[in-house]
């Protein structure tokens, strides 16, 4: 009597292949691209519907950062260096790129977990709850373009014709966002504590990052910035609305090609582990 054996096999096994596996990630994109905008128009409406200050949020904080160093500059407990264009030009400008990877690494890694309940009680694609969480990052960035240009206008300051370029250039630091933002929200889930270390070290980082200061020519954190890929994708947008070209196109390059290998990486462990987040979450 022939016996008949079944084996199971965990789903997104990685024995399907690479190109099976990155088959499935396209068509999931493609067929929850209408939940990912549903998903990202709620979001939205629930931020700035209940906030008394609402989209002014967006303002308030780098005029309050780019405030405390310009005080601390003039007051020479601390120099901002030589930078290219007008300091609050410079400032806000290197903070609206910043903040474009800080709130959205902000807002992904915290989504699994906002949306717990969801989670257990339908099934769909969980990538969808991280890229409209990240996306929310693209709103104030868009809003604090307004404040730039405002200050190119007060400053009399005409920006590069390359300026054009920045949507095409934003696209690595986005990459390395959302990559971490795949990856972090699983831990975030497994690990609470991500959750609230998450503002500290990027305030950390920020701070370590010439972001609000231009890039120091001596000491530990000359050597830090060398190697902090952040630095590279920041400047290099700034530098295209400033000056009209990347001043380190090497360093540029060289995180960009690191940032999409931070995202593929990512991308595929989370499509590989996505079927059991219910179970942490």
């Amino acid at each position: 009597m022939n016996q008949r054996i079944t084996v199971y096999e965990p789903d997104n096994s990685i024995k399907k292949g690479y190109r099976s596996v990155f088959a499935e990630i396209v068509n999931e994109f493609r067929d929850n691209y209408w939940l990912t905008y549903q998903l990202f128009k709620r979001d939205f409406l629930s931020i700035y519907k209940q906030s008394f200050m609402g989209i002014f949020w967006a303002f308030i904080i780098p005029i309050v950062s780019v405030g405390t160093f310009v005080v601390l500059n003039r007051s020479g407990l601390f120099s901002v260096g030589e930078v290219k264009a007008p300091y609050p030009i410079y400032a806000v400008l290197g903070l609206s790129f910043w903040q474009l990877f800080s709130t959205g690494l902000i807002g992904s890694s915290n989504s699994l977990i906002r949306a717990g309940s969801m989670i257990a009680q339908i099934n769909f694609s969980r990538k969808s709850l991280v890229i409209a969480s990240a996306g929310q990052s693209l709103i104030s960035f868009l809003i604090q373009l307004a404040l730039v240009t405002v200050l190119f206008i007060f400053y009399r300051y005409m920006p590069s014709p390359t300026i054009l370029l920045v949507p095409i250039v934003i696209i690595p630091l986005l990459s390395l966002t959302l990559g971490l933002g795949l990856i972090l929200s699983i831990l975030n889930g497994v690990i609470r504590d991500i959750g609230n270390v998450m503002s500290l070290l990027l305030t950390f980082l920020m701070f370590l990052t010439p972001i609000l200061y231009a890039k120091p020519q001596t000491g530990t954190l000359m050597h830090i910035t060398k190697y902090n890929p952040l630095y590279y994708l920041v400047s290099g947008a700034r530098d295209l609305v400033l000056i009209g070209r990347i001043s380190e196109p090497q360093g540029f390059l060289i995180s960009s090609a690191v940032s999409f290998v931070i995202f593929v990486v990512c991308l595929l462990t989370f499509h590989l582990t996505e079927t059991r987040i219910t179970e942490r979450v």
